[in-house]
């Protein structure tokens, strides 16, 4: 039952057995230590990956085989080295079904004529202002005497008129992932660390009330989420259970730390790694790599992929997704089978101290 005494006790298991243990001095070191290293950590997870925002390997498609063509490219290659993964395509329509597909970020075609650049910003502002930009200096190379090329401009995908920028699901995935850490250790506060089925059953349904939640508000009252609706739904839905069911499978096994530990990989490591305000491809290659494979990062990726390109490259984010919920329904189970599992000391010492109460009655 969710009572005080239960409060109480997961808070004595966390501040008691944890902090006051220690003599006096000892606690006022710890706090004096550790609570100011967090706030280090947490600000540097989160300006490092920012204050680093550049192109790297970027896939970007350029459209031609003529000279015009090579010229782009040379010139690319010289001014930043390894920013770009150029992919040549024979037109531009070529060039918009690679990025309705999610294989590039956009397209440049340069021309006697001028200068045409095929950008998505349902994919990312970000990266769609850059090739605007970086279309103005490619006009400006090829212009003749003091007259410069037109610059043509297509946006193949466009995000949300509402959210031109992308704003609401980078802002959304941060309190979605605290909410996430917040549910797991809900069920398992209310389910009494168990059984297992129980607690796997309570993060399943959350997760989809949740998802759909998230997306009633994103939807039907912002109106920022405009396609494949179902889809978007299980994205969201999937996402909050690979967060939760991970976090509730860790505390399962250690107990009170397994929700800091939850809490780092979530909040401090997967947040500002996602690329979510930007593009995995601008973020250093550490937090490229490892964001994508975080459920923050997949998840919203994957969103965004059923959202605006009819799940176009969203299977490498599923699958991440599956993995994480994979290993948090296994946690929750050998936390509750396995000798050692935080959950399953609970429910031993639970059931001594029922047998103990039992066997203290008066007979009659």
């Amino acid at each position: 039952m969710f009572t005080k005494q239960n409060i109480y006790s997961v808070l004595e298991d966390v501040v008691r057995a944890r902090l006051m243990a220690h003599p006096p001095w000892r606690q006022l070191l710890i706090v004096s230590v550790v609570l100011p290293m967090v706030v280090v950590l947490a600000v540097c997870a989160f300006a490092w990956p920012t204050s680093q925002v550049r192109p790297r390997e970027l896939p970007v498609g350029v459209v031609g085989s003529d000279a015009a063509t090579e010229q782009v490219l040379t010139a690319l290659d010289q001014s930043a080295p390894g920013a770009y993964d150029l992919r040549i395509y024979a037109d531009e329509d070529a060039a918009e079904q690679a990025i309705e597909a999610r294989e590039v970020y956009g397209a440049l075609a340069v021309s006697r004529s001028g200068v045409s650049v095929l950008t998505s910003t349902a994919a990312s502002p970000t990266v769609a202002r850059l090739l605007t930009d970086l279309a103005g200096t490619m006009a400006a190379r090829t212009a003749q005497g003091d007259i410069d090329p037109p610059v043509r401009m297509t946006d193949v995908v466009a995000a949300d008129p509402d959210d031109p920028n992308g704003a609401v699901l980078s802002s959304a995935l941060l309190p979605l992932s605290i909410c996430s850490l917040i549910i797991a250790a809900v069920v398992a506060l209310l389910l009494e660390f168990g059984p297992a089925w129980r607690m796997t059953l309570a993060l399943v349904c959350v997760s989809a009330l949740a998802g759909l939640g998230v997306y009633a508000v994103g939807q039907w009252w912002l109106g920022v989420l405009p396609g494949e609706a179902v889809a978007t739904w299980a994205a969201l839905a999937l996402l909050v259970l690979a967060m939760s069911s991970t976090t509730a499978g860790l505390i399962s096994l250690v107990g009170s730390p397994g929700l800091g530990i939850g809490a780092a990989i979530m909040v401090f490591i997967g947040n500002p790694f996602s690329g979510t305000t930007s593009a995995p491809e601008l973020l250093p290659d550490i937090a490229d790599h490892v964001g994508q494979w975080l459920p923050p990062g997949a998840g919203a990726n994957l969103v965004r992929s059923t959202t605006y390109f009819g799940g176009s490259g969203a299977e490498p984010h599923v699958l991440a997704l599956l993995v994480w919920v994979a290993f948090g329904l296994g946690a929750i189970a050998s936390g509750h089978r396995s000798f050692t599992g935080f959950a399953a000391r609970r429910q031993r010492a639970r059931a001594a101290g029922h047998g103990a109460v039992i066997a203290s009655r008066p007979s009659t």
